[in-house]
């Protein structure tokens, strides 16, 4: 039937179609106002002509005319007015509308990703997320621990054999089997190897490792 009765109109069309109208009403209130106007400086120009001709009786009806000119000129004012505060009301209301229109479709959106976010599916991804961290924790800690032990022994060795080099370096010795080898003294031959040179030895070699590891 809509092509009898014509197409029904939108909220939106209706209202533009309202404030071209107040519009329009407006704008004939002015013109007219502006004619009131300037028919009221006529009169107030014929009176002081009548006056200046002492014709009272004319001034007398003249200056009725003057009154319910500018009380006319006051009605169209308040008219318009109140058209005009129409006009505002009418733009208020269609801002709200908008701003209506924009939160519902906000709403709708808000509702589809409610929707999507199914908290328990989230809630067990995140457990099973802690989870495997704390098995990847335990589980570098463990490689930490047997990486330590795997490189100790070397290390200590290592380090062992370097304090050994040290005191041999201050002693002038390159291995250990110049060790015997040392002179008792300047200019005298070497005594036969006995127990105790050595005994004094290694008790120098250790008090020296001593003070390097302190």
């Amino acid at each position: 039937m809509s092509f009898l009765f014509g197409k029904k109109k939108t909220p939106a069309q209706m209202m533009r179609e309202n404030q071209r109208l107040l519009q329009r009403a407006m704008r004939d209130l002015d013109r007219e106002r502006a004619a009131m106007e300037k028919q009221e400086q006529k009169i107030i120009a014929d009176i002081k002509k009548m006056a200046k001709k002492n014709e009272m009786g004319t001034v007398k009806i003249m200056a009725k005319d003057l009154v319910r000119t500018r009380n006319t000129c006051k009605k169209f004012m308040l008219m318009r007015a109140n058209i005009q505060g129409v006009s505002l009301k009418m733009t208020t209301i269609k801002s709200q509308h908008a701003m209506s229109e924009a939160m519902k479709g906000v709403t709708r959106a808000m509702g589809r990703m409610n929707k999507q976010m199914n908290l328990p599916q989230i809630q067990k991804i995140m457990q099973q997320f802690e989870k495997e961290s704390e098995i990847m924790d335990m589980k570098e800690e463990m490689m930490n621990d047997v990486m330590d032990d795997a490189m100790g022994a070397s290390d200590d060795e290592e380090e062992s054999e370097n304090l050994v080099n040290k005191v041999l370096d201050e002693l002038g010795l390159e291995n250990m089997a110049e060790v015997g080898a040392i002179p008792s003294a300047v200019g005298e031959p070497a005594p036969a190897q006995t127990e105790e040179p050595s005994a004094d030895l290694d008790a120098d070699l250790e008090a020296r490792l001593n003070n390097l590891r302190r």
